[in-house]
């Protein structure tokens, strides 16, 4: 019986995160994972930062007409004084407050930071905590609000030159993620943190709802079925989902000599290892049901 191989039904290879190697790295975490993180680069980074920037003077203008409302009807000589401590108090708490509150929390990110895919992390694997989301923040005063603050002073004469070395110095630390290999801003590397990419994940379909088609028709004998193990279902899964026509017709070679089962020409590779697929997690299933677990083609069955 022909069967379709159902390959456009797969994510292909390329849909996986093919970001340049220079920005991934190997994390063990406290408990022993081994984990490959991908950095965020230095365009995504002032992207997150620009996003937030907007919002905060977004919530500013709104703040701002809202106490000049309030200012307005109590009709009050010093309502003019009274706005503008009350300015003065909204920036004060947005400057400081607005990324550290966001990023204390579960998701460790701003606003900016999750339309990209970004997350502030620890780069030992731990916890991040509060002290470390403090102290990165809390060098952005050095970072931006001070340059920033040299760039719109105007002055002649000495006072210039001071600006002028303050603007010098300042840039050290502006330009800091740009000369270090993980794009650590100074507050990083204080607070020992790093920025990642961590875009929302979907789940995988099940496969062996999508492998379901191509099984039917296609039989296997108890002693086939009981050549691998949980191990070898595994891979075969990762296999699947890739859907490489080269290393579908590898895999399929390999677990026919295996199996001792000849080919058969009206078979594709890919509907031979879905049907086998379905019918070893079908096997290994069963047997789990009855307290017994085969973890790979070792284990006795």
């Amino acid at each position: 019986m022909a069967t379709a191989d159902p390959a456009s039904a797969r994510a292909p290879a390329a849909a996986y995160d093919n970001a340049s190697p220079a920005l991934r790295r190997e994390l063990v975490t406290p408990e022993g994972v081994d984990l490959e993180v991908r950095l965020a680069d230095a365009s995504e980074r002032a992207g997150a930062f620009l996003i937030d920037l907007v919002i905060m003077g977004v919530a500013m203008i709104a703040l701002t007409i809202l106490v000049g409302v309030a200012a307005a009807a109590t009709h009050n000589k010093t309502g003019g004084s009274i706005m503008i401590v009350a300015l003065l108090l909204i920036w004060f708490l947005l400057r400081n407050f607005y990324f550290v509150a966001f990023e204390l929390t579960p998701r460790g990110a701003t606003p900016g930071k999750r339309l990209l895919g970004l997350r502030v992390a620890s780069r030992n694997g731990g916890r991040l905590t509060a002290d470390a989301i403090f102290a990165r923040n809390a060098m952005r005063e050095l970072e931006v609000y001070l340059p920033a603050t040299f760039l719109f002073a105007r002055a002649s004469g000495v006072d210039a030159w001071i600006i002028l070395l303050g603007i010098a110095w300042c840039a050290v630390f502006v330009f800091m993620p740009l000369f270090n290999r993980d794009k650590l801003r100074a507050g990083d590397i204080v607070a020992g943190t790093w920025v990642l990419k961590a875009p929302r994940r979907k789940l995988a379909p099940d496969m062996a709802v999508k492998a379901h088609a191509a099984a039917k028709g296609v039989a296997f004998t108890q002693r086939e079925l009981d050549t691998y193990g949980v191990k070898e279902l595994q891979v075969l899964e990762e296999v699947l989902r890739r859907y490489e026509p080269r290393t579908l017709k590898a895999v399929a070679e390999r677990i026919r000599t295996k199996i001792g089962r000849p080919a058969d020409p009206q078979l594709s590779d890919g509907a031979f290892l879905d049907a086998y697929y379905v019918a070893l997690r079908g096997r290994l299933e069963h047997r789990l049901l009855f307290g017994r677990r085969r973890r790979d083609k070792f284990d006795a069955p």
